[in-house]
């Protein structure tokens, strides 16, 4: 293939994923509560996945498991809804999944023993 023919190539390709990522759905999509929405809802998941590596101590467990329940709803929610939000679905599959590693870390710490075996800090 000669250099001219590899460049019309790469133009065509070039220009099928623009037209395919840059097209009015798109952008009718991105200026959205269904996208936004979820967005600003991954900030939960995300302090939840942080706070697993912080001290069993300060876990809420009724925070815990107001926020288990609150993913539970909402991942049934975004799929009852039209269209389907899949982005809000994800969000709240992995709040739940970090919700319910806080909850057994919470479990585990205050009812299994888990404060017992805690060893000591040295400063």
């Amino acid at each position: 293939m000669s250099q001219q023919a590899n460049r019309v190539a790469s133009q065509k390709v070039s220009q099928k994923l623009t037209a395919t990522l840059f097209n009015k759905e798109n952008f009718k999509y991105l200026f959205t509560t269904h996208f936004w929405g979820p967005v600003s809802n991954f900030g939960i998941p995300i302090a939840a996945i942080y706070d697993l590596k912080k001290d069993p101590e300060t876990i809420s467990g009724t925070m815990t498991g107001a926020l288990t329940l609150y993913s539970a709803v909402f991942m049934r929610y975004a799929l009852a809804v039209t269209p389907r939000n899949f982005l809000l679905f994800g969000c709240h599959v992995i709040n739940e999944a970090a919700q319910l590693g806080q909850g057994y870390r919470w479990l585990n710490y205050w009812y299994l023993g888990g404060k017992e075996n805690v060893v000591p800090v040295k400063k």
